[in-house]
């Protein structure tokens, strides 16, 4: 996902946050990404939406534009407990498939498993390449 990709694909749960975010002129990935934690409260005091939920978008979004990820696959990892560059960089392929497969087995959601060591091994890398970009 790019800056620029518009706000979309957001999980239900988040229906309240998209709405406000969208109402304030917050159409991008990338606008979501640059709020700051001022901007945040105003946004969470003006509507349904919660400060907690913006963050844990604005993490999302963070991730997805950092590592080109899906929306999907940043909030995979972060509720796995990687909601950082750092933290996937520093994580083994093994431990980036063990974190992610428990958490879908803890969802009981019946799919396959979305994460695979290939794929594990492409965003680890990723998030090394970024990190030493930066």
């Amino acid at each position: 996902m790019r800056p620029e990709d518009p706000l979309q694909d957001l999980p239900q749960g988040l229906r309240d946050e998209q709405k406000q975010l969208l109402a304030s002129g917050i159409t991008t990935w990338g606008q979501l990404q640059a709020l700051d934690a001022l901007q945040i409260s105003r946004l969470a005091a003006s509507g349904r939406a919660s400060a907690r939920n913006l963050r844990r978008l604005q993490g999302m979004a963070d991730l997805a534009c950092a590592l080109d990820l899906a929306p999907q696959d940043a909030a995979l990892l972060m509720h796995a407990g990687l909601a950082t560059v750092t933290a996937i960089a520093g994580a083994s392929p093994q431990d980036l498939l063990t974190r992610t497969g428990r958490l879908e087995r803890q969802l009981r959601s019946g799919r396959p498993p979305v994460v695979d060591l290939v794929l594990a091994r492409r965003w680890i890398k990723r998030a090394r390449e970024r990190q030493n970009t930066n």
